[in-house]
């Protein structure tokens, strides 16, 4: 199959074969995960955020939650730090979180592989070659990911994100999935030095004062 023709067929039948068996097989610990979720962090199970999808269209993501529902005296959320509790950070570390992205591929939202969908009010921040990210569907896992994950900066996570979009390819996607097994079971970058979850992004780092 060609580049192009795995893009515009390949990809997709990849994702729904694949997302479809790790459904079925996985259901048993879905199900286990989630009765966890429930006893440790109440109702809702899953955690719903709309996010970017391709073209910076918005989608629902879904995941399992990690973080109590709690808010200060004013009904403002607590920082994250106070909301995630010992069971969300285990299932971070772990990745189970990330399980019910597995719905969004088979809806056709994600991909297996491609850059991970970020917040809807960083779309607004990208360089316009940051924003070329956005030419393929997001994906569960990606090259930024089995390069360093969050321990990376944001500037080397999106600079892999665009060599993904140039690069994508069966053979690619295949490595970046390979990879991701070794990442998870090793549990590196999941967190950012000094963070209890992601950093915030707030805009590629200003040029030099010499640059024009």
């Amino acid at each position: 199959m060609t580049i192009w023709g795995y893009q515009k067929l390949g990809k997709r039948i990849l994702d729904v074969s694949v997302a479809t068996f790790a459904l079925i097989v996985l259901s048993p610990v879905l199900l286990a995960v989630a009765l966890v979720t429930l006893v440790a962090h109440g109702r809702p199970v899953l955690f719903r955020q709309r996010r970017p999808g391709r073209n910076g269209e918005p989608f629902t993501i879904y995941k399992f939650r990690s973080m109590r529902n709690s808010a200060d005296a004013d009904g403002r959320p607590l920082p994250d730090e106070k909301r995630l509790t010992r069971v969300g950070a285990w299932l971070r570390a772990t990745s189970l979180d990330e399980l019910p992205e597995l719905l969004n591929v088979v809806r056709g939202d994600m991909s297996l592989v491609g850059p991970r969908p970020m917040l809807m009010h960083y779309l607004p921040l990208y360089t316009p070659e940051e924003y070329r990210r956005h030419e393929v569907k997001p994906g569960i896992t990606g090259l930024a990911q089995v390069r360093g994950r969050n321990g990376i900066s944001y500037t080397e996570k999106f600079a892999y994100d665009v060599e993904y979009v140039d690069q994508l390819s069966f053979a690619l996607d295949l490595r970046i999935l390979a990879a991701t097994v070794r990442e998870v079971v090793l549990r590196r970058g999941i967190n950012p030095d000094g963070y209890t979850t992601t950093a915030e992004y707030w805009g590629p780092p200003p040029r030099d004062a010499g640059e024009s």
